[in-house]
């Protein structure tokens, strides 16, 4: 037997296996011990061929910060299971899959696999609980409290908070003049407070440009309409859906016949040309507007409330540009010398009433050289009643010093003068007089109507405008009109702005997809001079915009009319006059840092969600000061929320909150 030297004793199999054994339990003992300090008791398991045992770690009985750990520690949710302490048997270990990524390049030029691509998928629904969760900072903290907004009553799906303030009306002095129609906000604290719910049967919109002719009968469940005016070839209703032939009071035979008999009429008015936008005043469902798209027209068309049932509502599901106004006692939002042609259809307004004040409006609003088209039954019919309407209205607009140019069967139309050397010519004491000098034809945020006409700017600046297309890019002269502080040349400002848009949109094209997301009926809240609408047209997306110009800065909205764009001024501090679930997009930028002095944001997202359709999109560009109260309304309303860097990469002081509606149900 040899003796135990010279290192053999290492070499015996019994030896090895002790000591490997021993230096396995001291380090297991070693790590367990160091791991889990700072941590909750740890498990230790072995699998041996001896009966399982359980062993405790040291931290037993510890005390431990838990909302400390809870912080330090953001990993992943670990399920709670029972402690299963039977026999498990471990799987044989085989090599992981290739690590596969897929995704697109963002505008950061990183690889992201947070896109959005597709349509609005109907079976994407929530179930939505009133139930509310609340947010609370501390003494000093300056977290945003939120509430997990309620869903409203299901009576309250066509809810529009400025028009259906029953309470408001009820107090009205009178409503003769049609004020019932025009804005009755609810009071401060009233407000809406709850997510509008969609009608129980809601479908995922029609595409643009089959909404043209037809519509899902259960987005705007009413048969009114069908029932009053079936007979003229507005709207019929055929089992699940709305179809629109295209007709309307005046023109049964459809809207495309009745533009050809303008354009006959009147050569000079070119459709897409001379004439780029227009206002249609009582529209019905506006078919009139519909059908001018094709001719590289964009039509604003307006109706009040429920005078024909959903008549706006039914516009906007279509894809078709409108919002409900009413001539009554107040300016319409929109902007002197803002249209190349206003066009009335049996619209049931009584223009010579009180002296004109409602033509004087037309006036203010029509552009110089512009053109007023009336189809009414005055024009044609020779009733002693209706022939007394037609002189008074003759004799109206002669005063006005319009050009009455022509009538031919029941259409009627006449040219706004291109300066004022015609009213300063008139007779001393005609009536209307010319406005003061002092007068801003462009102050209309709850002004009323004035008995005066609106004087032309004596350099020609309105009338002056080029032709389209070329007009979306070029800087109008009404640039210099604007009251704005800028170090820099006003034109200079207006290309910059169209490029600053150009460079973004083509990003969104390319990385997020936009081509195909449906973006048809667009909302610009905080439009500047229409760069972003703009943008859009470049990128030959199908869609319009309403540019909103907020009354808590300069009003650019004479420039959005100049470049051939439609847009309406606002004070997001209240509602907007439209039906809820009308737009398929929202965008602001740089809206909610300046409007949180001033309102709560709360009640502006609250009203975002009720104008938006449900899977429609919402992109902010703000600084990152608002976007935790941002993101937190969001999710309170049940959007699905995106963060993301703008191109100038994660250090910049701005950032893009992207979001989804979701269909709820309560």
């Amino acid at each position: 037997m040899k003796p135990f030297g010279g290192g053999e004793v290492f070499k015996t199999p019994l030896i090895i296996k002790i000591s490997a054994f021993f230096v396995l339990a001291v380090t297991s003992f070693y790590l367990g011990e160091h791991w889990s300090d700072g941590y909750q008791q740890l498990i230790f398991f072995t699998t041996a061929r001896r009966a399982p045992s359980v062993s405790i770690s040291p931290n037993l009985d510890k005390p431990f910060n838990v909302s400390a750990l809870i912080h330090d520690n953001q990993t992943q949710t670990v399920p709670d299971k029972t402690l299963n302490t039977a026999p498990f048997s471990v799987p044989p270990s085989s090599p992981p899959p290739p690590l596969q990524r897929f995704g697109i390049v963002n505008e950061n030029g990183t690889m992201s696999d947070e896109f959005e691509v597709g349509e609005f998928d109907e079976g994407l629904v929530e179930d939505w609980r009133n139930e509310t969760e609340a947010v609370d900072g501390d003494g000093d903290s300056s977290r945003v409290t939120v509430t997990k907004f309620q869903l409203c009553p299901r009576a309250m799906s066509e809810y529009i908070p400025c028009l259906d303030n029953e309470e408001a009306i009820k107090k009205l002095k009178s409503s003769e003049k049609g004020e019932r129609f025009e804005r009755h906000c609810p009071e401060e604290g009233r407000g809406l407070n709850c997510l509008v719910p969609a009608p129980s049967q809601y479908r995922t919109p029609i595409p643009w440009p089959k909404s043209r002719d037809e519509v899902w009968f259960y987005n705007v469940p009413h048969t009114r309409l069908v029932e009053d005016k079936g007979g003229q070839n507005w709207i019929a209703r055929v089992k699940d859906k709305f179809k629109f032939p295209g007709g309307g009071t005046q023109f049964i035979h459809g809207a495309n016949e009745y533009l050809d008999h303008i354009s006959k009429m009147i050569p000079e008015i070119a459709f897409g040309h001379h004439t780029r936008v227009v206002l249609d005043v009582g529209c019905g469902v506006a078919s009139f507007g519909a059908y001018l798209l094709s001719r590289n027209v964009i039509t604003m068309s307006i109706a009040p409330k429920d005078v024909h049932e959903n008549q706006i509502q039914f516009a906007l599901e279509r894809g078709v540009p409108a919002m409900v106004a009413a001539f009554a006692t107040h300016r319409l939002l929109y902007p002197s010398q803002a249209f190349d042609l206003i066009h009335c259809s049996r619209c049931r307004i009584n223009w010579t009433r009180d002296d004109g004040i409602l033509l004087l409006e037309v006036n203010r609003m029509l552009r110089g050289g512009g053109y007023f088209v009336w189809a009414a039954q005055p024009v044609y019919k020779h009733e002693e009643i209706l022939e007394e309407q037609w002189k008074e209205m003759l004799n109206l607009t002669t005063r006005l010093c319009w050009d009455f140019v022509k009538k031919d069967g029941y259409i009627a139309i006449w040219q706004k003068p291109h300066n004022n050397s015609c009213y300063l010519s008139r007779e001393e004491g005609t009536k209307p007089p010319l406005c003061d000098q002092d007068d801003d034809p462009d102050n209309v945020w709850y002004a009323d109507l004035k008995s005066c006409i609106s004087r032309l700017p004596e350099n020609g600046v309105g009338a002056n405008v080029t032709t389209w297309p070329a007009r979306l890019q070029t800087p109008p002269s009404r640039l210099q009109s604007i009251q704005i502080d800028a170090y820099i040349s006003r034109k200079e400002l207006f290309k910059a702005e169209s490029k600053y848009w150009d460079d973004i949109i083509a990003n969104y094209v390319r990385n997020l997809h936009w081509k195909k997301i449906r973006l048809r009926n667009v909302m610009d809240m905080r439009a500047g001079f229409g760069g972003f609408a703009a943008a859009l047209m470049e990128q030959n997306l199908d869609s319009w915009v309403m540019n909103v110009v907020p009354v808590s800065g300069p009003n650019t909205l004479p420039v959005i009319y100049d470049r051939g764009l439609i847009g309406v001024l606002h004070d997001w501090c209240e509602p907007f006059d439209t039906y809820p679930r009308t737009y398929d997009f929202l965008h602001a930028t740089g809206l909610f840092s300046i409007e949180r002095k001033r309102c709560n944001v709360s009640s502006i997202m609250l009203e975002m969600d009720r104008i938006l359709r449900p899977g429609g999109r919402v992109y902010i560009r703000d600084t990152l000061a608002v976007m935790d109260e941002l993101q937190e309304n969001a999710k309170a309303m049940g959007w699905h929320v995106l963060m993301r860097d703008t191109a100038e990469g994660p250090y910049a002081s701005y950032r893009v909150l992207t979001a989804e509606k979701h269909l709820l149900r309560g």
